[in-house]
């Protein structure tokens, strides 16, 4: 299936937070991880029965795989980030997150899973490309 391109409709809210770019783009928001791989990103909620609020909201990251056929190959995710008396409530905290902010969440959760620093942690401008080859080889 091949991907479509709808022009962005800035009236449906601030690109520059979560939800805002998902409904300005319609689409969800992608993020290279400081691991070098691409990441997407969706809002979930669940129903933990606690009270006085509860709905809790957390992030949920997808891995794209970058050679090969399209696919995800794997995922991390957030603890609970919001909570609320309903849904909506719990949702639109990250809702309105500034993507700066979600990209950080996504680089914790990478770093959080290697154990701490990873050993190509610099901007990716900065990554040398025969680093990034190393690095997928798994050397």
């Amino acid at each position: 299936m091949a991907g479509r391109h709808l022009p962005p409709d800035h009236s449906k809210g601030d690109e520059r937070t979560l939800g805002g770019y998902m409904r300005v783009h319609a689409r969800p928001a992608a993020f290279e991880g400081v691991d070098g791989m691409p990441y997407s990103v969706d809002i979930l909620v669940e129903e933990t029965g606690e009270r006085p609020s509860p709905y809790a909201a957390y992030l949920l990251f997808m891995r794209w795989r970058r050679m090969g056929e399209p696919g995800v190959e794997g995922h991390v995710e957030s603890d609970f980030l919001s909570r609320g008396a309903t849904e909506a409530e719990a949702r639109e905290a990250l809702d309105r997150m500034p993507l700066g902010e979600v990209k950080a969440v996504l680089d914790d959760l990478i770093r959080q899973r290697h154990g701490g620093a990873l050993p190509g942690d610099r901007p990716p401008a900065a990554r040398p490309w025969w680093e990034a080859m190393r690095d997928e080889d798994g050397e």
